[in-house]
C-alpha cells in the first residue's frame, strides 16, 4: 500500500505523557494553561492527565486539580489515562472526561515488569478484570493497544509473530466478553521502530487482521518518529498520536537521551504540506508549543515552532513581489 490517506487524525497526549517524564515540579495552573491553550487549535481530542500512582509517577499527583481546572471546549474530547481499576475509579469520579474503555497489554515482559510490575500472565488477567470494571459503570470499549511492539531496551527486538500473538489474545478475550476490539494501537515505546519495521509489522497486521483500524504512538529518541508516521501513512495509517514540542517519554525505558513523544506540530505541518488534511490551525499549534516549552523551562525538541510554518514566508515574499510590481 502506498496510497496516503486524504486525512488524518491527531490525539493529543502532550499534557500527560508530556508531562510524567519532567523531573522538576510544575505548578496545576501551568499545565491546565498548556490544556486550555491546546483546545484552541483544532485538535480533536487532548490527554490531559494520567491516574497512577503518585509514589511511581509525582507529577501526575494532581490529576484531579488539572481536570477541574481545564476549560472544556465543545468538539473536543478530553481523555485521561489509568493502568488499574483504581486509576479508571479515580478518572470517572471527576465527571469531567470523556471515559472511553480501552484495554492494553504489553509485548516484552520485561518491560511490563519494570513498567507495571506484572508478568504477561498477570497482565492478562488484568485485562479481563478491566473489563469487568468497564461493563460495570457502562464504559463503552472497543479499543486496545499493544505497548514495546517494535522492540524492548531490555528485551531487544520484538518479533512480528509475538504482535500477532497478542492480537489474537485480545480477540479471545473480547469473544469471551462479548465486545469486538475495533481499533489497534501499535506502541513504539522504546522508539526501536524505524520505516521499515514499521512496513513489516503493519503490513502483517493489517494482511491478518483486515479489519481493525490501526493507530501508531511513536516516540522520536532516535530522530525516526515523522519518517515513521509518514511509513504507517503509506500503510494507511490514519490515526497517530503524538506531543505538542515533542514533549514526553516513558519515565521506566531508561533511555540516556531526549525520549519524546512525535511532534504534534511538525507531523501536521508535514500533513498540510502533502496535502493530508488534519483539522489543525497550525500557528495555534505552534503558539501553544512555544507555550510548552515556557511550562516546562528548558527547550523542547520541536522542529517547527522554531522554523515557522511555510505558509507566513510564502505571504511575505508573495507580499513582496507584490508590493515591487
Amino acid at each position: 500500500m502506498s496510497d496516503l490517506p486524504k486525512r488524518v487524525r491527531i490525539l493529543e497526549e502532550g499534557p500527560r505523557e508530556g508531562m510524567q517524564i519532567e523531573k522538576g515540579p510544575i505548578p496545576t495552573q501551568r499545565k491546565i494553561d498548556l490544556i486550555d491553550s491546546l483546545s484552541e487549535t483544532g485538535l480533536e481530542q487532548i490527554q490531559v492527565t494520567s491516574f497512577v500512582s503518585p509514589q511511581a509517577v509525582p507529577q501526575m499527583a494532581d490529576a484531579p486539580e488539572i481536570v477541574a481546572g481545564f476549560k472544556r471546549k465543545p468538539g473536543v474530547r478530553y481523555t485521561g489515562l489509568w493502568l488499574n481499576d483504581k486509576g479508571l475509579e479515580r478518572a470517572i469520579a471527576t465527571q469531567k472526561l470523556d471515559i472511553r474503555g480501552s484495554l492494553s497489554l504489553t509485548a516484552s515482559e520485561k518491560f511490563l515488569l519494570r513498567n507495571q510490575k506484572r508478568t504477561l500472565a498477570q497482565n492478562i488477567e488484568a485485562v479481563h478484570s478491566m473489563i469487568g470494571m468497564f461493563k460495570h459503570y457502562n464504559v463503552e470499549v472497543n479499543r486496545a493497544s499493544i505497548m514495546a511492539a517494535f522492540g524492548c531496551n531490555f528485551e531487544g527486538d520484538i518479533s512480528t509473530e509475538r504482535v500477532l500473538e497478542l492480537i489474537k489474545t485480545f480477540h479471545d478475550i473480547g469473544e469471551q466478553h462479548g465486545i469486538k476490539i475495533e481499533t489497534l494501537s501499535l506502541a513504539d515505546t522504546m522508539a526501536w521502530a524505524t520505516p521499515g519495521s514499521i512496513r513489516r509489522v503493519v503490513g502483517a497486521v493489517r494482511n491478518k487482521y483486515p479489519d481493525l483500524n490501526l493507530s501508531l504512538h511513536l516516540h522520536d529518541t532516535r530522530g525516526m518518529g515523522i519518517a515513521n508516521a509518514y511509513a504507517g501513512m503509506q500503510m494507511g495509517v490514519q490515526i497517530f498520536d503524538a506531543a505538542v514540542a515533542g514533549l514526553g517519554g516513558c519515565p521506566f525505558a531508561s533511555h540516556s537521551g531526549a525520549s519524546g513523544n512525535v511532534c504534534t506540530e511538525d507531523l501536521v505541518f508535514m500533513c498540510h504540506e502533502m496535502g493530508i488534511e488534519t483539522g489543525i490551525d497550525l500557528e495555534k499549534l505552534i503558539e501553544s508549543a512555544l507555550l510548552a516549552e515556557q511550562v516546562v523551562g528548558h527547550p523542547l525538541p520541536g522542529s517547527i515552532k522554531m522554523g515557522g510554518s511555510l505558509n507566513k514566508l510564502r505571504q511575505k515574499v508573495k507580499d513582496s513581489m507584490q508590493a515591487k510590481a
